[in-house]
């Protein structure tokens, strides 16, 4: 079964919170926002995306192993890059979205911002890196910031960039 143009997005999302994080979302809040953002930018099939909250030491280590940064960081993205498409009636799989609930809410706290509104951008940013966008060039920082702005907006929650505080 293939997805029509016509039928609505359907997306999985499985979230896994480690256990003892303070500030973490409901999970149907985390799902929630990775809908908006997969809805926004047409995904043109059903997905599956996975949603990890960790602590600074797992963050950290994945960010030290996958990127070469030896520290903890907000949001990382891991796409899911297959050769062939999935069997019919499978959902695509994305990838991997790995958030940092101490770094998240300190940022949120630092920025003078509504932490579920940081989480909500945390979580978007992360989902339009599985799609392909990135923010390496101004041009392709700006096309993300934009639509991010767009995608959170839709949802309540106020432009990300402006200084609070």
């Amino acid at each position: 079964m293939t997805a029509c143009d016509d039928a609505p997005l359907r997306v999985q999302v499985d979230v896994q919170v480690a256990p003892g994080l303070a500030g973490v979302p409901a999970s149907s809040a985390l799902a929630s926002w990775v809908e908006s953002a997969l809805d926004a930018i047409d995904e043109p099939r059903d997905v599956s995306v996975s949603v990890s909250v960790v602590d600074e030491t797992e963050s950290r280590r994945l960010n030290r192993d996958y990127r070469g940064k030896d520290r903890p960081t907000n949001v990382l993205s891991f796409p899911m890059q297959f050769d062939v498409a999935p069997p019919p009636g499978e959902p695509l799989l994305l990838g991997d979205i790995v958030l940092c609930a101490p770094v998240v809410v300190a940022e949120a706290a630092a920025q003078a911002k509504p932490v579920d509104d940081h989480w909500a951008h945390m979580v978007v940013h992360g989902v339009l890196h599985l799609a392909g966008y990135d923010h390496i060039d101004a041009a392709g920082a700006s096309a993300m910031e934009q639509l991010e702005k767009h995608i959170l907006l839709r949802g309540g929650v106020a432009d990300p960039y402006i200084a609070r505080g």
